[in-house]
């Protein structure tokens, strides 16, 4: 038995089953209560120098804030959201799928304290469990906004490239919230990524390696009548017909022996 075996027989009965649904419908609640202005999110933000200050509340409620965008999307995206999710727990279980919040929780809040005047994100929430759904099932076919159909590899491909340009362009602060965001995926996935560089290096290695073997078995000249060559008969001196269109080569049995290849416009010689 792993390790992690024993440890998920130790923690299993404090997993939270289904947390996915709770995280929907936190969020949904929120927005809601946002939408018909009951309620001001500014007050559930994770701001570190204000939790210092004693809204210790502020470490909890930041998972529940959803994107500030219009409602369908919002629907959307939950929606999306709490699928994939449930999909990882049921890939997972409930004990590693909830490790596997947790730690982008505590990158989360742990980047937030760096910088404590900036307001932190729940990019971990959504952003990492797509990545390792996407990453899991690269050709999983999702119609977005029930509409169009994208495979979850080029999906997870532009959200790299977002957030690639979002850490270059971005201050220090915004630069430790995309690893933050991106770190409980790199934590769990580092030892199947690096096979996958390696497995790749070699594939690359071994086609540079076929190609320059087919360019060394490629002869350089081959007879146009019988298909000699200077690979099959490297003792024999072949030549190019100066009367022929193109670059026509011959042996040396068919060099003065052979029917002149004309070009279609021209007449027989």
């Amino acid at each position: 038995m792993s390790w992690f075996n024993k440890l998920e027989r130790k923690l299993e009965p404090i997993a939270i089953t289904n947390i996915t649904l709770y995280l929907v419908i936190g969020q949904t609640f929120v927005y809601l209560a946002k939408m018909f202005r009951l309620l001001d999110e500014r007050q559930l933000w994770l701001v570190p120098v204000l939790v210092t200050h004693g809204q210790i509340w502020r470490l909890g409620t930041f998972v529940f804030v959803p994107e500030p965008t219009h409602w369908a999307l919002v629907a959307f995206m939950l929606y999306f959201f709490y699928f994939i999710g449930s999909a990882m727990e049921a890939a997972w279980g409930t004990l590693r799928y909830n490790l596997f919040l947790l730690v982008g929780y505590l990158l989360t809040v742990g980047a937030a304290f760096v910088t404590p005047n900036m307001a932190a994100t729940n990019l971990f929430v959504g952003l990492a469990v797509f990545l390792a759904f996407a990453y899991l099932n690269p050709d999983y076919e999702i119609l977005v906004f029930f509409i169009l159909p994208v495979k979850m590899k080029w999906l997870a491909l532009l959200d790299c490239l977002y957030l690639a340009y979002t850490f270059a362009i971005g201050d220090f602060g915004t630069r430790l919230a995309v690893i933050a965001g991106v770190g409980n995926f790199l934590i769990f996935f580092a030892r199947d990524l690096w096979l996958d560089l390696r497995t790749g290096q070699r594939r690359m290695k071994a086609n540079a390696r076929n190609a320059a073997k087919s360019a060394e078995r490629e002869p350089r000249h081959r007879c146009y009548v019988c298909g000699k060559t200077d690979i099959s008969h490297p003792d024999l001196d072949f030549r190019y017909c100066s009367k022929c269109a193109g670059d026509q080569c011959y042996c040396p049995e068919h060099i003065r022996n052979h029917e002149h290849v004309l070009t279609p416009t021209e007449g027989p010689r």
